[in-house]
Parts: structure tokens; sequence; C-alpha cells
């Protein structure tokens, strides 16, 4: 069980430590961003590296914010019955969610995306723009990038919905207490 729990926060903080770097790749995209359209107004310019390079942290973000999104809890949901579950019912959707749906949808991304990243460095694309940025094969590389980490935050929130599914229902309400087995592997940690 220890290990199990340990290996749910190590998941859990990875997905966190890429959630918090990311924050620091929108506020990038703003700056350059504007920069970009100061240069358009102001000085009747451009640059193709610097508005490509908006477009390269944006589909970072987005493609490695997908496991944080998860972790956090700020992906879209249907709360229409899941609100309504006690801690238990919401374990069996989670861990459910992750088998059915999540898992076969990061298998499948990284599987169809697998080639197409592969491709992209066997020639180590590059940008169709003059004057654009060279690493078009590290933007297409975030494909399967963003597959194994959302599949590696679903496995922590998997193991988290497993270890409360194990837990021995107790006399004190479900809603009120943390579950036992949480606690007493968190006291082991300690």
């Amino acid at each position: 069980m220890l290990f199990l729990m340990r290996g749910a926060r190590a998941l859990e903080s990875l997905s966190s430590r890429t959630g918090h770097l990311l924050a620091w790749f929108t506020w990038a995209m703003v700056l350059i961003q504007s920069c970009v359209v100061a240069l358009r107004h102001l000085f009747d310019s451009g640059s193709i590296a610097l508005q490509e390079s908006v477009i390269y942290l944006h589909g970072a973000a987005f493609m490695l914010g997908l496991a944080y999104a998860l972790q956090t809890d700020a992906h879209v949901r249907v709360d229409v019955f899941y609100r309504r579950m006690g801690p238990r019912g919401k374990a069996w959707v989670n861990a459910l969610g992750f088998l059915l749906f999540l898992l076969p949808v990061c298998t499948f991304m990284l599987l169809s995306s697998w080639q197409f990243a592969l491709n992209s460095w066997s020639v180590l694309e590059e940008s169709a723009n003059a004057g654009g940025l060279p690493g078009v094969f590290l933007l297409k590389s975030l494909i399967p990038l963003a597959a194994v980490t959302l599949g590696l935050a679903g496995t922590a929130q998997f193991i988290r919905a497993l270890l409360q599914l194990m837990e021995v229902s107790s006399p004190v309400s479900e809603s009120v207490a943390k579950p036992r087995l949480l606690k007493q592997v968190e006291e082991a940690e300690a």
C-alpha cells in the first residue's frame, strides 16, 4: 500500500511541477504576443519567429497542461451524478473512467502520433515559413508526450481511487472522515 501511495504522490508531483512551469509559458506567450502587436502597429514590422514562438508556447501549454488539469480536477466533467456521490462512488467513477476512457484515449494518442513525430524527427522538420523557427519536430513531439503525461496523471488518480476502494467502510461517515487506509499510509510515510 505504501508503495502505491508513494507512486501516486510522485506522479502527482510531476504533474504539479509541470503545471507550475507551464504557467510561466502563458506569461511568456502574453509578453511575446504583445511584442508582436507592438511591432506590427507601432513600427510596421513583424517577426515570423516571434509569431511561431507563441504557437509553440501555446501548444506546449495546452498539450502538457492536460495532465495538470486532470490532477487539479480542472477538466470538463458532467457533474450531474458525480457531485451527489459519496467518496466511494466517486472512487468507482474515477477508477472505471481511467480504465474505460482515459487509458484507451492515451494509448490511441500515443500510437497514432508516434510515427508522425518520428517522421518529423527523421528530417529535423523546420518551419515552412521563411524566418520561422527550426524546431517543428519538437512541437510535434508534444503529442505523444502529452499522451504519456496524461496517462501518468490518470494512473495517479487511479491508484488513489483503488486505495479508497480497498478501504473497509467505517462506522464514521465517509464524507466526514478521511479514509483509514489513506491515513495509515500517510502516517507510515511520516
